[in-house]
């Protein structure tokens, strides 16, 4: 009987230490181009759950977070990532890793930011 109990223990502890968070299907959504004429919403999810939402549209961003709203132009970048700013913040990064900052401030408002669905 006290045999039955340890192997069965040990296979509760096995299974329990196999199990594993199931992985997040992350599928990219690439930003629109910045000449693209049609406005573009992609809902963005940052560092500590804080959301951003964005529309692109002709060389423009629409960027809120929490009840602010900024309108960026497309300053663009090199190597493949990009950059939309106005006179008080930047939205920058890639398509897959973005960060918005204001500007003359090193501590980012949001970071770590990954599109997760198209918006209107």
């Amino acid at each position: 009987m006290r045999r039955l109990s340890i192997a069965a223990i040990g296979l509760i502890a096995l299974g329990a230490c196999g199990q594993r968070q199931p992985a997040v299907d992350w599928t990219p959504i690439p930003r629109p181009s910045p000449d693209d004429l049609v406005p573009q919403g992609i809902a963005y999810i940052c560092e500590g759950r804080k959301e951003v939402a964005v529309v692109y549209a002709k060389n423009r961003a629409s960027v809120t977070f929490g009840d602010k709203t900024w309108r960026a132009e497309y300053q663009g970048l090199d190597g493949g990532g990009f950059r939309y700013a106005d006179a008080t913040v930047e939205w920058t990064g890639r398509d897959e890793l973005v960060t918005l900052r204001e500007r003359g401030n090193q501590r980012p408002l949001a970071f770590n930011c990954r599109p997760t669905r198209r918006i209107t």
